[in-house]
């Protein structure tokens, strides 16, 4: 468990915070790139608990300002987007991506150019890749952009976000813990004779072990199979917010990214992609399956506390193990809602499953520290190729060092 006060310190990302300092040292994922249409309606979105908006200029570059108008405080979602600039609509102020005040218009004209040079708009730096705006929200030059795989992708993807009531942390963490597989999803994931939904069945209690990395660590989350094999589940974890999901080597992958909207909010984007070629129609068509069909929010119909989140009692008594009947993801979202906005980690008991959140707690408070001492967090001062990050699910020989396998190349060990 954790103190109240490290606890605080981990959850709380705000402006002036400790962690929403250190968060925003690093390139965030904001909104889909296909949202924003050149000339067309800036789209408002939360992030590290700033209220702001993105915009599309006629250009086709994308600008991130503050939502309030330095003016009156108007709202520049409802700015007209022209000329490659939000323009109020309430007294016509207008600002481009940069910052800038472009046009005072009730202002005097003698005066309107050196007045419009004072007035103060927050703006951040903006960049495009793989689908996704990401946004810097530090007051440093912008570290090197993420050059993950994913940016590159050999031919399709697919970006889904939902938007959950729960600290972000929550989140992340639910996304590291291997061992609720054996029971949460149990019920939902995908059952074939090489697939995690059967695999992980033979033992409820998996081993872990870990690497170092520059930006994280990976984690093998190792189990016993009855004929004295071992079925690895090898992930990648790039901290703050990435979990990069094994999967069999050949097959489509899933990276999901928790970012916080504020203290009590978060935005978990999955990114379906496939490092072997297109992505195929039926992973497409899992990712869409019970879910609501707005890329942008795909699980708001997941229901509540108020209604049990449309728990079915009725299909866990005939056999399925969490009641939820959606996409196997809802799942996540709800247990994670279920422990309240903030979780109190102080009251938590843990057991040996729970290293690896001991592992990213411990490394998230580290960071913590040497921020404070003016060191950037996770590599983002490094040169590091993220392209070489990829999560791996794989059964091999006992005896076999799970450390000793390329994981972008892997033995083929029923050869």
């Amino acid at each position: 468990m954790l103190s109240m006060k490290d606890n605080e310190r981990l959850t709380r990302v705000g402006p002036g915070t400790p962690m929403g300092a250190m968060l925003r040292e690093l390139w965030t994922p904001a909104v889909r790139s296909a949202s924003l249409k050149a000339g067309g309606a800036p789209q408002l979105f939360r992030l590290l608990g700033e209220d702001l908006v993105a915009f599309r200029g006629e250009d086709g570059r994308v600008g991130i300002l503050q939502k309030a108008c330095p003016h009156r405080r108007t709202s520049l979602a409802l700015a007209r987007n022209e000329g490659n600039g939000l323009r109020c609509i309430f007294h016509g102020w207008k600002f481009d991506g940069s910052g800038r005040a472009l046009d005072c218009p009730t202002e005097p004209t003698e005066k309107r150019k050196a007045f419009a040079a004072r007035v103060p708009i927050v703006h951040y730096p903006a960049e495009e890749g793989g689908g996704l705006v990401w946004v810097y929200m530090g007051r440093r030059t912008p570290p090197k952009f993420y050059n993950f795989e994913a940016h590159f992708p050999p031919a399709e993807f697919l970006i889904r976000r939902a938007i959950v009531h729960g600290n972000w942390l929550q989140g992340f963490e639910g996304q590291l813990d291997s061992a609720h597989l054996n029971f949460l999803h149990s019920s939902s994931v995908p059952r074939g004779p090489n697939t995690a939904g059967v695999l992980v069945t033979h033992d409820s209690a998996p081993k872990f072990e870990f690497v170092d990395k520059p930006y994280g660590f990976r984690e093998a989350a190792l189990r016993g199979m009855p004929d004295g094999s071992t079925y690895a589940r090898i992930r990648e974890v790039v901290l703050p917010y990435y979990s990069f999901i094994p999967g069999n080597h050949g097959d489509p992958r899933l990276v999901v990214i928790v970012v916080p909207i504020d203290d009590e909010w978060s935005a978990h984007w999955y990114y379906y992609l496939s490092p072997f070629g297109p992505v195929p129609d039926y992973y497409k068509e899992a990712a869409y399956a019970g879910t609501d069909p707005d890329d942008d929010n795909f699980a708001k119909d997941r229901g509540n506390e108020a209604n049990a989140w449309h728990q079915d009692i009725d299909a866990m008594k005939a056999g399925h193990f969490s009641g939820i009947l959606k996409n196997f993801v809802y799942e996540d979202f709800i247990v994670e809602e279920s422990m309240g906005p903030i979780m109190d980690r102080s009251r938590e008991f843990l057991g040996t499953s729970d290293a690896v959140i001991v592992r990213a707690r411990r490394m998230l408070l580290k960071a913590l520290e040497e921020h404070k001492q003016g060191t950037l967090p996770f590599g983002v001062d490094q040169d590091l190729d993220y392209r070489e990050v990829r999560a791996l699910a794989i059964r091999f020989p006992k005896g076999t060092n799970w450390k000793s396998i390329d994981v972008r190349n892997p033995p083929d060990f029923d050869k």
